[in-house]
């Protein structure tokens, strides 16, 4: 049996999330989408929070379900995971790091005292995924230090902006981020714009599970991408599929390419180029003149130390690849 997963999506308190998102709609549409399990989103946020507890009731091994009479009325029933993404924004070896982390905890009890930690370094109100200026390393202290079975798993990983390997504000690799508390990465999320196969090409990734989530900020993107498991859908059979493989299957992708931090160029100036296109211009972008956002494509080739046709590390997974349907739809009828 396979059990489909999005675990790293973010509730109504997240930036450009419609208003209308609850944990009823994430339901209905994990149901749409084939989901088993996904992640609560956002659970640091004081009213999403509170929503969590009046709402979900704990269905084992640190999973939860709509309360029965909720379930009844809307006619679907799906498993949720306490997660919520963070931005860490700080200064480390001379250079600003913006780097965003999804958070999982396996209960109500241990998300509280994450919570209250959090609020005593900065400001868990204003939005769902909250900005703090917290090294890396001292975020998963953190996480650690609030009750058992806590864990990180970095976000996105290749996003030029806000990730752990980024072009413009992330690392050289996970070590550097996360320092002496490193040992506790056990997994990390391709994002959009990559997919395995080119994190294949980076062996200093070998050792980690290579997880596929939709990052989906309004239920209909959910299971965009997606994580496949045969264990059990519950909290710790993931956790340890994702730290042993037992159980881990593999990943529902994008095609990278329709990913929007894929290739290099400026949004606004119309410009896309290829990693050979942007190193002809130095980087610089032909029509404005300024230095363009250098890629995820740019960035891999970069720290890869693999080339050619590449054989699977013993970590890899199952790679299953898909076009949304609506883009389908809309490429058949030649509309947007």
């Amino acid at each position: 049996m396979l059990y489909y997963t999005d675990l790293h999506i973010h509730s109504k308190y997240s930036r450009a999330t419609s208003k209308s998102c609850n944990l009823e709609e994430l339901a209905i549409w994990a149901k749409k989408k084939g989901l088993s399990l996904i992640g609560t989103g956002d659970f640091t946020h004081p009213a999403w929070f509170a929503e969590i507890q009046d709402k979900l009731v704990p269905s084992g091994n640190g999973t939860f379900r709509l309360k029965p009479e909720i379930e009844k009325q809307i006619g679907a029933s799906v498993k949720f995971i306490l997660t919520v993404e963070i931005s860490t924004i700080y200064k480390k070896w001379d250079k600003t790091r913006k780097v965003h982390h999804v958070v999982f905890m396996p209960n109500l009890e241990t998300a509280q005292n994450f919570r209250q930690k959090l609020d005593t370094i900065g400001n868990i109100k204003s939005d769902g995924r909250p900005i703090l200026g917290l090294d890396s390393r001292n975020l998963l202290e953190t996480v650690l230090e609030s009750g058992e079975d806590g864990y990180i798993i970095p976000a996105h990983i290749w996003t030029p902006w806000f990730s752990v390997l980024g072009s413009k504000s992330g690392f050289d690799s996970i070590e550097d981020c996360y320092g002496d508390l490193s040992e506790h990465i056990f997994a990390v999320e391709t994002g959009l714009s990559s997919d395995p196969e080119m994190n294949w090409h980076v062996s200093k990734l070998d050792k980690f599970r290579l997880v596929s989530n939709s990052d989906a900020h309004s239920p209909s993107k959910l299971a965009r991408e997606a994580t496949v498991f045969t264990t059990e859908p519950d909290y710790y059979s993931i956790m340890n599929a994702l730290k042993t493989g037992d159980g881990y299957c593999g990943t529902v992708e994008f095609f990278p390419e329709e990913g929007k931090y894929h290739e290099d160029g400026h949004r606004k100036c119309g410009v896309c180029l290829t990693p050979e296109e942007t190193k002809k211009l130095n980087g610089i972008c032909p029509v404005c003149g300024k230095p363009m956002t250098i890629g995820v494509l740019y960035r891999v080739n970069e720290l890869s130390d693999r080339f050619g046709e590449i054989t699977p590390p013993p970590t890899a997974g199952n790679v299953f690849s898909l076009v949304p349907l609506q883009e389908i739809l809309s490429e058949i009828m030649n509309v947007g």
